[in-house]
């Protein structure tokens, strides 16, 4: 299990998380929603231990880091068991889609046929071989979930992956991260789609689903949340977003 423990992180005299609590489980989907700006990426960055949080607690599969460190403890990257793929891709710029998904699997023996399932799945084919320049921004998004998916970790963090990405190829990626779930393998997903959010959560009575507002968690539960969100903000934030997508069902 990947869990955080009353995580805080500051920038400067900002707080951006306080006392942040979150579990992601093995075969199981916890997604993360909230507002710009609520602290979601920062979340994330700390849960994967690219940035260390202020204070707080990180367990990883029997490994466990308290904030701030002692001098002499060492973190060892949780990498690739545990991978995130962000909204900027970072994918290589000098190398081809395909390169790009195949570079990290170098001491893998099996990954081609791994690598060719997930081109079929995100309909690759036609520009796996073209540069990210040469692509749109979705189609670089298809191909950095592919890599991170292609290293076949126990735990995914997803940060806004379906922003790019059209209905037909977000119902993709649905399908691919229930697919995930089923395998045993542990996902947090941040997004902004509440459509997308009761989708995933809806599948699987143990998957969970978080609110995230100026740095705090703000209520949690199953599908059941998005009726009962036990909290005000949370209620005001899933009635704002459904009146946009016309599921108004908060009252």
């Amino acid at each position: 299990m990947l869990t955080g423990l009353d995580i805080k992180k500051s920038f400067g005299s900002t707080e951006v998380l306080k006392d942040v609590n979150i579990q992601v489980k093995p075969g199981r989907i916890s997604v993360l929603i909230g507002p710009s700006g609520s602290g979601k990426t920062t979340l994330i960055r700390a849960l994967a231990l690219l940035d260390f949080p202020d204070s707080g607690e990180i367990a990883f599969d029997g490994h466990t880091y308290k904030f701030p460190l002692n001098d002499n403890q060492v973190i060892e990257p949780p990498w690739p068991d545990l991978t995130v793929v962000f909204q900027q891709h970072f994918l290589w710029p000098h190398l081809t889609l395909r390169k790009n998904i195949l570079l990290p699997l170098s001491k893998k023996t099996d990954s081609h046929h791994t690598v060719d399932d997930l081109i079929k799945i995100f309909q690759m084919e036609d520009f796996i071989d073209r540069y990210p320049n040469e692509v749109s921004i979705g189609q670089r998004q298809r191909a950095a979930l592919a890599r991170a998916f292609a290293l076949e970790p126990k735990y995914i963090l997803l940060d806004e992956i379906t922003s790019a990405l059209d209905v037909e190829q977000t119902g993709a990626v649905i399908r691919h991260l229930l697919t995930l779930r089923d395998q045993g393998i542990g996902l947090l997903v941040v997004t902004h789609l509440l459509a997308f959010a009761r989708e995933l959560v809806a599948k699987d009575e143990g998957d969970h689903i978080y609110f995230l507002d100026n740095g705090k968690i703000l209520g949690s539960g199953g599908l059941e949340f998005f009726e009962n969100p036990g909290s005000e903000r949370a209620k005001q934030f899933i009635s704002s977003m459904d009146y946009w997508t016309g599921n108004n069902k908060v009252s």
